[in-house]
Parts: C-alpha cells; sequence; structure tokens
C-alpha cells in the first residue's frame, strides 16, 4: 500500500493561510492613508517573533545534513529577530492612545497574558534571548591561565 501523493501546496495548509493573510493585509494596507497604530504593530510582532521561532527549528534540523542552506536559515532567523526589534522599537514610539475610550484602555483583568504593552514586551524578550543563545559563544570549563 502506497501513501497518497500530497501536492507541496498542502504540505503546510496553516502557513499557506497565514502568507495569504499577510499578502491579502498587504494589499488592504496600499490604498489606505491610514498611518499604522499600537495594536497593528503587536499583531505584526507577533507574526515576526512566530517566523522567527518556525526558522530558528527550521535551522536547526536543516543544519546537520545541509549545512548551506542551514547557514542560511540561521541568517534569516537573525534577519527576523532584527525586524521584530525594530517592530517592538516603532510599538513604543508611537502614542498610546485615548485612555478613556474603552476600546483602547489596557483591561489587565480581560486579557489572561497581561497589557498589550507588557505581551510585546514579553514576546521580544523571549526572541531575544533565543537569539543570544545561538549568537553568543558560551564559556565552557575554566579559561587557561594566563601567564606573564
Amino acid at each position: 500500500m502506497t501513501k497518497p501523493h500530497n501536492p507541496p501546496g498542502d504540505a503546510h495548509p496553516y502557513l499557506r493561510a497565514a502568507t495569504a493573510g499577510v499578502r491579502h493585509h498587504a494589499r488592504a494596507a496600499a490604498g489606505s492613508e491610514a498611518p499604522a497604530d499600537r495594536v497593528h504593530l503587536d499583531v505584526l510582532h507577533s507574526h515576526l517573533t512566530g517566523l522567527h521561532l518556525l526558522v530558528d527549528r527550521l535551522a536547526d534540523t536543516t543544519r546537520p545534513p545541509h549545512p548551506a542552506a542551514g547557514r542560511h536559515l540561521a541568517s534569516a532567523h537573525l534577519r527576523l529577530w532584527q525586524a521584530a526589534t525594530s517592530i517592538h522599537d516603532a510599538f513604543h514610539t508611537l502614542p498610546a492612545g485615548e485612555r478613556n475610550s474603552s476600546d483602547t484602555a489596557c483591561r489587565p483583568d480581560r486579557l489572561p497574558e497581561g497589557p498589550p504593552v507588557l505581551t510585546i514586551c514579553q514576546r521580544q524578550l523571549a526572541s531575544g534571548h533565543a537569539i543570544r543563545r545561538k549568537t553568543t559563544p558560551a564559556d565552557h570549563g575554566p579559561r587557561p591561565a594566563r601567564t606573564a
């Protein structure tokens, strides 16, 4: 008995749907004159950090059998972190909005993950930790004695 052949487009339906959503949003935003707001940047940051984790895992599993491809994925991993860092910085430079509005008010009691400003920072810290773990050499063992 053989496995049915799945076309390449059906291999990752959730990833394809996310890509289609980003493309649709980019086309819709192209005709808009409205500047980005904090909610928009928060969602975009979430998408970038999700991609960051995915590329990190792909780089780890691809590197042993295909070192050159793994290095390219590791570079993409770093650049996704840089993009997420820029989005995080832009988020914090935008005004927070009206404090009295029920739509924009921070209601930590209604958000189990905490206020949005902390959520984006938590994601940024987690992705920063992951990139440092991959790119910073670890100190394994005692340092050699210095000679005078």
